[in-house]
């Protein structure tokens, strides 16, 4: 099921995405929220009446670094032996057709594509073969990094962390395993022409192994996401492009890039 976060006529609902032309896509409303046990109303309007909203509001949003190899090697950097968690506020969610705003600390702003996992319930040091009973789903993520301030002050909280810096949607995917989760395609278009493409299949560190981590340290709560990493091919986004993520049995999460006002 596509669970999707949407607003019409100032109210804001979960709905179910039905259908599999992108200009025929109805949502059945969903009564309640979709992290508990929850009925569809069977009330329906169509995909194009709504504003598609970030899926989530997550308490916190988890990041993994260099978790493809030839990514970190692209920008010089060694192979993690371990996941290298960092994080992003939740003033950094922004939606499908949001805004992306290119900080005015930055000269370097780069795309990063990357999936992104959902999880669905109150969970801390869970077992491996757990892992599958946390997860909600999946989605497109886009880490959009100031490349520039991320070499400059070493640590990264305002290189990843700005305003408007973590675009997700365009909705949350249930119905994926797993197996299915760990080889999917991962592309990257800006204006059109193509800048990323990989799969979920080479992450040094396994969506089990990244749950696994940094629920040893900290409680993971319903709504929080975890981007699992980019593959190789982040490059510069300027003001007035258009970047879309296209995730594999997923969707597309598509932004453009405007000068913040």
């Amino acid at each position: 099921m596509r669970i999707a976060r949407f607003s019409i006529d100032g109210n804001v609902a979960f709905g179910a995405v039905e259908g599999d032309k992108p200009d025929e896509l109805v949502l059945d409303i969903i009564k309640g929220i979709p992290f508990a046990d929850f009925e569809l109303s069977g009330t329906k309007v169509p995909l194009s009446k709504v504003r598609l909203l970030p899926p989530v509001l997550p308490n916190k949003v988890v990041a993994f670094g260099r978790n493809y190899a030839e990514h970190a090697r692209e920008l010089g950097n060694e192979v993690p032996q371990a996941p290298f968690a960092f994080f992003k506020p939740s003033t950094a969610v922004i939606g499908p057709g949001d805004d992306i705003q290119y900080p005015s600390f930055s000269e370097e702003l780069h795309h990063e594509a990357e999936l992104a996992v959902v999880i669905g319930r109150m969970c801390r040091e869970v077992p491996r073969d757990r892992v599958k009973d946390v997860i909600f789903g999946y989605t497109c993520a886009n880490d959009i990094t100031a490349r520039d301030v991320q070499k400059r002050e070493k640590q990264w909280a305002r290189a990843k962390g700005f305003d408007t810096s973590c675009p997700l949607g365009p909705w949350v995917e249930t119905g994926l395993d797993l197996a299915k989760a760990s080889d999917l395609t991962v592309q990257l278009t800006v204006n059109g022409e193509q800048r990323q493409l990989g799969r979920t299949s080479e992450m040094i560190h396994s969506i089990e192994d990244l749950i696994v981590n940094i629920s040893e340290a900290m409680t993971l709560l319903p709504g929080d996401v975890i981007l699992t990493g980019t593959p190789a091919g982040v490059g510069p986004l300027n003001v007035g492009d258009e970047v879309a993520v296209t995730i594999e049995g997923i969707g597309t999460l598509t932004n453009k890039v405007v000068k913040r006002g």
